[in-house]
């Protein structure tokens, strides 16, 4: 099959790559002539563990192209997802300008009947501002050519984007055309060939279901996260607390590790997404207004324990800084806890020495004109003449690290655990003192 990958960010390469990987053949357009050029010299823009040996390989067999070309893109395929960016805008609502543009390129150039699939992540109802923006521009045209628009939702979770494509849980498909709906059920094949995971519901549900599922997880992290302040306060151990209630299948395991809070490009801007969406239908949710604000403040209660250490003034305080993306194995600095915590703590006087193993770079442009703020090129580095170590992000290479030599290079032996790390028993017998999130 023929399919055209309208965006190359995390989501359209990472299906246009998987999508190719099974034998299709995928154009990946963008307006972005920079990233284009990055791709087609054989880089990749994103960090994502396995997407670049993919990448290459499908280039080499001839399955995977990149290109600007709107008109040779549109033309390529009668299928074509839309995977564009709709970042937050001023009022927290998504910034649909994109997605419309996209649909318009589309309706300018279709000449036969063509399947849209929004893979954006969406408000309710884009599906019909989809098919009434592709419909203007055919009325422009002075044309009636035929087509479908249809939602299928993306559930990628960075770090393990590959695997969620290759082996869902599910796939959402939003549509009212049984042509459409064919079409996606052959698309998805190879990826169910085990058991049937394809749901199929109207647009609007399918639209919905995304939202739904990240302010669910947010929703989980955000109430461990005060359960977390809740222990300290008691002199309860919320690893404990973990363990009792994730055993109960009813609850399970997943997103309920508490930390300085969720970032990223999902779950904060669909958080703000879906209450504009609530608070525009008459229908607020209540539930989700406590869980943005329960994680903006969760974002300072690793300064506030350090500055119940060390005191309001922190000029003269050097910190090593391990961890910078918002969770391990990305590059992604979007909402990342660990700009909050630079941040604050430089506003207190402190210099920062940071080390991240993959997102130094994306820091570097994001953070990088900030005076007190320096990289280092490993963890032990960082630590070099430090007040104390910070903890930020849980890389595995950060899970166990020589004690010994970590005393030795830091200035006193203090471990601000933001990500509950480290067994506090193991630790303090280290001879460190070790503050974290909950655990007493």
């Amino acid at each position: 099959m023929k399919i055209t990958m309208i965006g190359t960010g995390y989501v359209g390469l990472v299906t246009g790559t998987c999508l190719a990987e099974v034998g299709n053949d995928v154009v990946c357009l963008d307006v972005d002539a920079h990233k284009i050029g990055v791709l087609q010299d054989g880089g990749v823009p994103i960090h994502e563990p396995g997407l670049e040996p993919m990448i290459r390989r499908n280039v080499s067999a001839g399955r995977l192209h990149f290109t600007t070309d709107i008109d040779a893109a549109v033309g390529y395929a009668t299928v074509q997802f839309i995977a564009v960016g709709t970042p937050p805008d001023d009022d927290g609502s998504a910034d649909m300008k994109y997605v419309l543009q996209a649909a318009r390129d589309i309706g300018r150039r279709i000449t036969q009947w063509t399947l849209i699939v929004d893979k954006s992540t969406v408000p309710v109802g884009t599906a019909d501002r989809v098919r009434a923006a592709i419909g203007e521009e055919l009325a422009a045209r002075g044309v009636d050519v035929p087509y479908a628009v249809a939602s299928n939702p993306e559930f990628l979770k960075e770090g393990a984007a590959i695997d969620d494509f290759m082996k869902p849980d599910r796939v959402v498909i939003g549509a009212d055309d049984e042509r459409a709906i064919a079409i996606l059920r052959n698309v998805y094949a190879p990826f169910q060939r085990n058991r049937e995971r394809l749901l199929v519901m109207d647009v609007r549900s399918a639209e919905l279901t995304k939202y739904a599922a990240n302010a669910m997880l947010a929703t989980r992290i955000s109430f461990m996260n005060e359960l977390a302040n809740l222990a300290e306060r008691l002199g309860a151990d919320i690893e404990s607390v973990r363990q009792g209630i994730g055993s109960d299948p009813r609850i399970g395991w997943h997103f309920l590790y508490p930390g300085v809070g969720y970032g990223g490009s999902c779950f904060p801007k669909d958080v703000k997404a879906l209450r504009h969406t609530a608070d525009r239908a008459g229908a607020p949710l209540q539930v989700l207004a406590a869980v943005e604000a329960a994680n903006d403040a969760q974002k300072h209660v690793l300064v506030d324990k350090i500055v119940a250490h060390f005191g309001n003034d922190l000029s003269g305080r050097r910190f090593a800084l391990w961890g910078l993306a918002f969770k391990p194995n990305t590059d992604d600095m979007r909402e990342a806890p660990s700009r909050v915590i630079v941040e604050t703590l430089a506003r207190r006087g402190a210099s920062i020495c940071a080390y991240d193993p993959v997102a130094m770079a994306e820091a570097r442009r994001t953070m990088g004109s900030m005076p007190a703020l320096t990289f280092a090129a490993n963890p032990m580095a960082a630590c070099e003449g430090a007040d104390a170590l910070v903890v930020v992000t849980e890389w595995k290479e950060f899970r166990s690290p020589d004690f010994d030599a970590l005393r030795r290079h830091l200035k006193a032996p203090l471990i601000f655990d933001g990500r509950n790390l480290y067994e506090p028993d193991v630790v303090r017998a280290a001879g460190f003192r070790h503050f974290s999130i909950g655990r007493g």
